[in-house]
């Protein structure tokens, strides 16, 4: 396992609605069951362990697309929807935030309990990477949030973050358990973070000379050693731009939702009657689901699907977000009753999206396309912490159409 970067996580404060929070569980379990589904509770596991589909799993799910509180707003969604399913779908999360990253031990022991794991052990892995995350790495950062999940079968992933108070920024350490060879030794799948120069980090590669010479001179663990970490730099700025979004695939994306009619696809004949608007967000959810890593090096553009709670790019659809739960949910349902037409079709709008990408050259008119996601808000019951969208002022020239693509 080893480190592959970092990057930038500015602080938000806050809160998430409970008309957000409550369809941010229901979505969050129905893409964690589909995927358990299509591919098993250990390709859960795997891409929870990847920041980059942590990220815009977040974004999709219409929390702000490059905060910090997507950590905490997540994972308490997820454990509020997928724990009382764990023994059906065989996922376990544990731990939370402040107090509640204190109970990650004990919750582990009484999974172990439930299904013949070890729990003990488990309990000692998760206060062992919190260990190294807060003491073996010394980059300014204190842990507030702690969260291990586990599948029956014993795959484990950890997230956790730490703050930093004269920063005001956060970090947020990935830990899986596959090929996991040692813990001191490049552990991390991935660092998130702010760039805060040269740490010291004893979990360096480079660091294994250091580690032994100091183990020889002052028989005890692993000395620290200097190293500048690289970074993927998250921006700062609130409202999502251009230069945050791959174009090319966002715009064939909508190309494929708005310009083209389902039923105009044999595959995705069991959508027909659904609205281009509901295909260009399951076209996303589509993507969290069934794309490769490759494909979230970008997570401001999944927050096309559901917007921002805080209204960047745009407020939260609630109508459109609701129909997207119930098409995924009906589903999941049909699937499991030997029925996958409407999985298929779901699978197939990513695909289409993809191969649209090959031949799309970029030329959405990107404000173009947030102001009338903005203006036709109210028509798809938009909301934001602020308050519900409200159909806009008319301006001369607003009869006047622009070509979004």
């Amino acid at each position: 396992m080893k480190r592959s970067g970092s990057a930038d996580l500015p602080l938000h404060g806050g809160h998430v609605p409970l008309w957000l929070s409550e369809r941010m569980a229901q979505l969050g379990l129905a893409i964690v069951e589909t995927i358990a589904m299509e591919f098993g509770t250990q390709e859960v596991i795997a891409k929870l362990a990847n920041p980059f589909w942590f990220q815009s799993f977040g974004a999709v799910m219409g929390m702000d697309w490059h905060s910090s509180g997507i950590t905490t707003s997540v994972l308490g969604a997820l454990k509020k929807s997928v724990n009382p399913h764990s023994k059906e779908l065989g996922i376990y999360i544990c731990g939370g935030k402040g107090k509640n990253s204190m109970k990650t031990p004990d919750e582990l022991i009484t999974v172990g309990n439930r299904t013949g794991l070890n729990g003990t052990e488990l309990a000692g892995l998760s206060r062992l990477t919190a260990k190294v995350d807060n003491t073996a790495i010394q980059d300014g950062f204190q842990l507030y949030q702690h969260n291990f999940i586990v599948n029956a079968q014993g795959d484990w992933c950890v997230i956790q973050q730490g703050m930093n108070n004269f920063t005001s920024t956060a970090r947020r350490y990935h830990w899986h358990s596959h090929d996991l060879k040692s813990f001191i030794n490049e552990p991390h799948t991935f660092i998130y973070g702010e760039n805060q120069g040269k740490i010291l980090n004893l979990t360096a590669g480079s660091a294994a000379i250091t580690r032994e010479k100091s183990l020889a001179i002052l028989q005890e663990d692993p000395d620290k050693i200097l190293k500048e970490v690289q970074h993927l730099v998250m921006p700062n700025h609130h409202d999502v731009r251009m230069k945050d979004v791959n174009m090319k695939r966002l715009g064939a994306m909508l190309c494929v939702a708005h310009e083209n009619k389902p039923e105009d696809f044999e595959s995705l004949l069991m959508l027909q009657g659904m609205g281009p608007r509901t295909v260009q967000s399951l076209a996303l959810v589509s993507e969290v689901i069934y794309g490769t890593p490759t494909r979230f090096d970008d997570p401001a553009r999944f927050s096309f699907a559901h917007g921002g709670k805080d209204g960047h790019p745009f407020p939260v659809p609630v109508n459109v977000f609701d129909e997207t739960i119930n098409t995924l949910q009906t589903a999941i349902n049909r699937a499991k009753i030997g029925n996958s037409d409407k999985m298929q079709a779901i699978r197939k709008l990513s695909e289409i999206a993809m191969d649209a990408e090959k031949n799309f050259t970029p030329n959405t008119n990107f404000d173009a396309l947030i102001q009338k996601e903005r203006n036709e808000s109210h028509l798809y019951g938009g909301r934001t912490i602020f308050g519900k969208a409200k159909p806009p002022k008319k301006k001369p020239g607003d009869e006047n159409q622009l070509t979004l693509w």
